[in-house]
């Protein structure tokens, strides 16, 4: 087995080293655990080590959050030498996200559970706060070593601070070891039939709150496995620096960015840290966080999950876009929310997506900053509005004389779009004057979870932010051209774009949707009929155009096109109803837009 994984890692594609998003068209997702495992068994039982066959492998988990090629490895290779079946084995770029899953589980299930370590506990992990702010129960119990363990009414969580991955000493009494590494992360063995249950659960948390080992730690994992030389990435604060502050330049904020292993890591990280906040300053007091419930699925359901842990804590919808809009929305919901007293928290994209809309931001100030009274005659708490500037990175909501600098606002974007050009997945989010306390607790709660962004991440990053803002101009150009192509050439389709106007004030996007014309005599007919166009537009443009277009849920990244249906990519867990069955395409500075208008003009004749 470690013959064949030196031959793996000789000619595995580029991309499983270098792709941050998955690629649609081999990607089947209620297969998505099992598929690429399963067909890399059958290459290993064969004896082929050939790339094409590796490049023909299904897409793994949800490059790269959930799983990436490179992670199913590894957890197959400790799997095999642990005389295990693969999914027992889950690898995080996390030391302590893997024990929070646990306790997670165990929370809602009502078991009790008790932590075993011998020497120390990972750095960042924090009992006291995981306890009251995360609402978790939990026992801790230091031991000489594994044998000393004894059976526990309840879950026992072994925890190994060692450099050797692949080493779980066995014993029966433990339910669950993870070995935590210095530099590349940990891995979770899952231990007995008896505990198969916690499997989905734990790779759920990785999938929303982390993610998984980074392919290049997953790459020097394998390598140290076989007793291949490795080459590890050299922690640099310079890097971390030269990041900081291309952020600080490019938002002009005025906090310190924070820096996560991904925009969801980061998301986690501000969503625990502003209700730690309201523990703290408003005791006893419902907590609501106020979601569109057509947004980003990852958004969506990682607000549910964590409401789901604490009582006091409620997602509300919040309808954005469309039919609804973001000013109304936010003016009836913070009057209601004054109503019952609450400490509102209210999460949203600007522009929205996919219909890449953006409300009018002197009104939506205005209904930020009005002061409420509650049904005492209290002024009600002011809400903070947390921003997900992702499409629009470049424009400055934050600095002093820009239109949310009255508001608490934080913002924060996902680093595998424009800030990494799609090279890594570390997110970032900064905030105003006026949330200085509550970035040192969303800096807290990044620590604990250890979901910094790795020295790898910082290393592209310091690379790729300091062009970022050109990029994003030229890819603009790019898409503003394309977008007026296609209302030439097909002028009965709507396309969700922003206005030259909006352009003209700094939202400059390089992502459009298209809602394609339709014909039938039922609405479910022209359902099924734009349906079908989607597909066949996407195949098209795949086919024809392989080098750069491609199937996959993707922006800002350094060329070509990218092709999605929300419904069925970033929307996966949204309620159906809420779900936009268009074609979403976003562009990059570089990719040859005429070979695109042509294939477009194809289509056109072809319908």
């Amino acid at each position: 087995m470690q013959n064949y994984i030196k031959e793996v890692l000789k000619n595995m594609p580029a991309d499983w080293l270098n792709l941050t998003t998955h690629r649609l068209d081999i990607y089947n997702e209620e297969l998505a655990k099992t598929e690429f495992i399963e067909q890399f068994e059958n290459l290993f039982n064969s004896g082929n080590a050939e790339t094409s066959k590796f490049s023909e492998l299904p897409t793994a988990y949800d490059y790269v959050r959930l799983g990436h090629p490179l992670s199913c490895v590894l957890e197959w290779a400790i799997a095999k030498m642990n005389d295990i079946k693969a999914e027992q084995v889950i690898s995080f770029s996390s030391k302590t996200t893997p024990i929070l899953a646990i306790l997670r589980k165990n929370l809602l299930a009502n078991e009790n559970t008790q932590i075993v370590y011998s020497g120390a506990l990972p750095d960042f992990f924090n009992a006291e706060v995981i306890k009251d702010v995360y609402g978790y129960k939990f026992e801790l119990k230091e031991v000489e070593n594994v044998s000393a363990v004894f059976k526990f009414d309840g879950s026992t969580v072994f925890i190994s601070q060692e450099d050797d991955l692949s080493n779980f000493d066995g014993n029966s009494a433990v339910d669950f070891f993870i070995n935590a590494h210095s530099q590349l992360g940990s891995v979770l063995l899952v231990n007995g039939v008896h505990n198969e249950t916690y499997i989905s659960e734990i790779q759920h948390v990785r999938r929303r709150e982390t993610i998984a080992m980074t392919p290049a730690n997953c790459l020097v994992a394998l390598q140290e496995l076989t007793g291949e030389a490795s080459s590890k990435p050299q922690e640099s604060a310079g890097n971390k620096a030269k990041v900081i502050d291309a952020i600080a330049a490019i938002t002009e904020s005025p906090t310190k960015a924070l820096v996560g292993s991904s925009g969801l890591s980061v998301q986690y990280a501000i969503m625990m840290g502003l209700i730690h906040d309201a523990q703290e300053n408003h005791p006893g007091k419902p907590i609501r966080f106020l979601v569109p419930p057509n947004c980003y699925g990852g958004t969506n359901d990682q607000a549910r999950r964590v409401a789901a842990c604490l009582e006091n804590v409620e997602v509300v919808d919040l309808p954005v876009d469309g039919d609804n809009d973001m000013v109304q929305s936010v003016h009836s919901a913070l009057n209601k929310m004054a109503a019952e007293d609450t400490v509102p928290y209210i999460i949203a994209e600007i522009p929205t997506n996919p219909r890449v809309e953006v409300p009018d931001l002197i009104q939506l100030e205005a209904a930020l900053s009005a002061v409420r009274k509650t049904p005492y005659g209290e002024t009600a708490i002011a809400p903070v509005f947390i921003l997900d500037q992702t499409f629009c990175p470049n424009y400055h909501f934050l600095g002093e004389g820009e239109i949310l600098r009255s508001v608490r606002t934080i913002s924060y974007a996902s680093g595998s779009k424009f800030p990494s050009g799609g090279k890594c997945t570390a997110g970032y989010v900064v905030g105003n004057k006026k949330t200085e306390n509550l970035m040192e607790k969303i800096e807290l709660h990044l620590h604990i979870c250890d979901n910094e962004a790795t020295a790898l991440q910082y290393e592209i990053l310091a690379k790729q932010m300091p062009s970022m803002n050109q990029r994003i101009q030229d890819a603009y150009q790019n898409t503003r051209e394309f977008v007026n192509f296609i209302q030439d050439t097909l002028p009965t389709a709507k396309i969700n774009f922003v206005s030259d106007e909006l352009a003209e004030q700094g939202f400059t996007p390089s992502v459009f949707s298209l809602d394609l014309p339709t014909k039938g005599n039922t609405p479910e007919e022209k359902e099924a009929y734009k349906r079908d166009l989607n597909h066949k537009l996407i195949h098209l443009m795949i086919t024809k155009i392989p080098n750069e277009s491609k199937y996959c849920v993707s922006y800002g990244q350094l060329k070509g096109c990218y092709w999605t249906i929300p419904a069925t990519s970033t929307q996966g867990t949204t309620k159906e109803g809420d779900k936009d069955y268009i074609a979403r395409v976003s562009l990059s500075p570089n990719l040859d837009l005429e070979r695109h208008k042509e294939v477009f003009l194809e289509f056109v004749a072809s319908i």
